[in-house]
């Protein structure tokens, strides 16, 4: 099946995603590269408002592209307000791109410098019915990134680290009672933002962006244990889960904005 046949190799990788995504030549694509010296402060963005209970976490899934962690999505437990949208927006699930040993991996990148991974939290406007109506709606979601930068061991990351092992290939899911997206944002909630894309297939241009800017901390080790993933399933020929990003697309003619002044 072609519409699903992609992924980060280069025979199906992001420079093919055209073939059959012709969106990805659209007008609204991300990620992008951020230029801070041009996103231009607006004083009429509000402070983002993260409310996230975690009882309605459910799973972690190797989806053979990324780890997603799924959360309940039938009641207002876990939203995001303000910041720069309207109404509701209930958390769906979040997921990670990185690099290999020798890339670094984050999505956007800042000032041209690329992180060595990027955390998505995805939302979805509950003016839709549903998450998949909502992904297809110009203002239908909302997806908050944040950079892990190389520091100090992440105690909280390291609890979603512990069940790695039970997703290593393609398919696997495990269940992940009460974990806490909250506890990984830093502790500032600055951030840019702009009007965009899902950064994988379908590419839908579905997106408000908005990239906190400071990073949280991963150790080496941490790191490690993300590439210790498989895209491949189980019985198939091993296949390292690294380098799961889409480098920085044309900005066209959007602006970015921010919610701090420089």
């Amino acid at each position: 099946n072609m519409s699903h046949d992609w992924g980060y190799a280069p025979s199906n990788g992001p420079a093919k995603w055209a073939r059959s995504f012709p969106i990805a030549n659209g007008v609204r694509q991300s990620p992008i590269n951020i230029v801070p010296a041009e996103a231009s402060y607006n004083a009429a963005l509000k402070p983002l408002r993260l409310q996230y209970d975690p009882s309605t976490c459910l799973d972690i899934l190797n989806n053979g592209h990324s780890i997603q962690v799924t959360f309940a999505d039938d009641t207002d437990s876990s939203t995001l307000r303000d910041g720069p949208v309207t109404g509701t927006y209930r958390l769906k699930q979040f997921h990670f791109h990185w690099g290999s040993a020798d890339h670094k991996g984050s999505e956007h990148t800042v000032a041209g410098t690329k992180f060595p991974a990027e955390l998505h939290l995805v939302h979805w406007n509950t003016k839709y019915a549903s998450f998949s109506e909502a992904a297809s709606k110009p203002d239908g979601l909302a997806v908050v990134g944040v950079f892990l930068k190389i520091g100090a061991k992440n105690a909280n990351l390291q609890k979603l680290l512990d069940s790695f092992d039970a997703i290593k290939t393609k398919g696997k899911q495990t269940s992940l009672a009460n974990f806490d997206p909250a506890t990984l944002l830093p502790a500032c909630l600055d951030y840019w933002t702009y009007d965009g894309s899902l950064t994988t297939p379908p590419l839908l241009e579905s997106v408000t962006w908005i990239v906190l800017r400071d990073p949280i901390s991963v150790s080496p080790e941490q790191m490690a244990k993300f590439r210790s993933l498989l895209f491949s399933a189980e019985g198939e020929a091993k296949c390292c889960m690294v380098d799961n990003y889409r480098p920085p697309q044309p900005l066209k003619s959007r602006r970015v904005h921010a919610n701090f002044q420089k």
